[in-house]
């Protein structure tokens, strides 16, 4: 049977980044994962691109830009892995970028530069990786094969049993089951009586349903500029972010964001012209035009929405000058909060993330070690961290893997006669 210091489970993100970490500090890794392709999240996230990291991510105030039962329990891994010391690791291996907005940094060429330095760096550690490798089960031993009192596990793969002191956990969440996202994490943490928190697809887009849909089923494809909210008083979250029609319900990074924050049988409020004064400029046109109502409002939402809204009302389908008063009022109340219930979202298959997963309580925020149960570790989106769209997820992953590979044991001297 072969022994490893460390057996990392997911050749994801997080996976990957821990590996060669671990590696480079001396400890022998095994690195394992069930699909046929590597890093497959990483090569289709951010249009093929991927979304690496955020500079406007603030380490001391991670609530910010991350949700969870405790956002502040990622504080201690993002302050000693930030992005600049990701940007610094692309820069060592000659890899361009650039930001786009609102932080976003992007590869210039290719997700798959990241996934090869990914690689990299676990060639330079000596990781083994055995891919496409399925675990069969796994057991604690108390007494490891060590010699020490540390314990170990027990891993049966379909490629032969391993033994490692340690186990790091990098398996993803649910999101997107074609490329390989299993509950394999959350069933491993049960085994080992570590709390989970209720998990629900993040990021993702959000539908309604029947009547109350069927004018907006035509606008599918539109985009434009929102302000979007949901929660009320100090629960009130808020985005200003492009919406986007679909034949289902609407989508787009607005959308993605607020849906971290919605509950279920709540409503959204939409704003679909931030930044006009529509009461003011309603009033000022009926002054001054003869067009038709749908063709005033297209000055301020595309025309597409204009044409359908005012469709709603046979008050509204009138020139400006004989749109009534309290008609154009009712009109810039509706444009400026568009209250709308959703009535669930796409599910996994069009999620980013997964909200929820395993209880930051049951973890040491310094190493991601379970308390109650040595040498089990959680990394990446399996634990209860959810990070903002725009590169924060990755950057969690990131830094909680480095925390996790920098708090590996490092290999004790073997019994003699241990298998290699």
């Amino acid at each position: 049977m072969e022994i490893f210091d460390a057996v990392v489970i997911g050749a994801g993100a997080a996976g990957l980044f821990c590996a060669g970490q671990a590696g480079q500090r001396g400890l022998r890794v095994l690195l394992i994962d069930h699909a046929d392709k590597v890093a497959e999240k990483i090569r289709i996230s951010g249009g093929g691109r991927c979304n690496f990291t955020n500079r406007d991510l603030d380490p001391r105030a991670p609530h910010k830009h991350f949700v969870g039962q405790n956002p502040q329990f990622c504080r201690s891994a993002l302050s000693r892995f930030a992005p600049q010391d990701f940007i610094a690791l692309l820069e060592h291996h000659g890899i361009a970028w650039h930001e786009k907005h609102k932080g976003q940094l992007f590869a210039d060429h290719s997700a798959e530069d990241i996934i090869a330095m990914l690689l990299a760096e676990c060639a330079a550690g000596g990781v083994t990786h055995w891919q496409p490798c399925s675990v069969k089960n796994i057991a604690f031993s108390a007494s490891s094969a060590y010699g020490t009192s540390a314990g170990g596990y027990q891993i049966n793969t379909d490629r032969g049993p391993v033994n490692a002191r340690s186990l790091v956990v990098a398996t993803g969440g649910l999101s997107i089951p074609k490329i390989g996202a299993t509950d394999f994490g959350y069933r491993l943490a049960q085994q080992f009586g570590v709390p989970l928190i209720e998990r629900r697809p993040g990021l993702v887009p959000l539908t309604f349903d029947g009547a109350a849909w069927a004018p907006y089923a035509q606008l599918s494809g539109l985009a434009l500029p929102v302000e979007i909210s949901t929660g009320a008083k100090k629960d009130r979250m808020a985005f200003q972010e492009d919406l986007l029609f679909t034949h289902r319900g609407l989508s787009g990074p607005a959308v993605l964001q607020i849906s971290s924050y919605w509950n279920p049988g709540a409503p959204l409020s939409i704003h679909l012209s931030p930044g006009v004064d529509l009461p003011a400029a309603l009033a000022e046109a009926k002054l001054r035009s003869r067009k038709l109502l749908a063709n005033e409002l297209a000055q301020w939402v595309p025309s597409r929405l204009a044409d359908a809204w005012v469709a709603q009302s046979s008050d509204w389908q009138r020139p400006m000058a004989e749109v009534p008063d309290k008609a154009l009022v009712r009109l810039a109340q509706q444009l400026a909060r568009w209250e709308l219930v959703p009535t669930g979202s796409e599910g996994y298959k069009k999620a980013e993330v997964t909200l929820g997963g395993v209880d930051t309580r049951a973890l040491s925020q310094q190493t991601m070690e379970c308390k109650a149960q040595p040498g089990l570790y959680f990394i990446g989106e399996v634990v209860d961290v959810t990070g903002w769209l725009g590169g924060y997820n990755f950057q969690w992953a990131w830094a909680s893997a480095y925390a996790c590979a920098q708090a590996l044991p490092l290999p004790q001297a073997e019994p003699a006669g241990a298998a290699h």
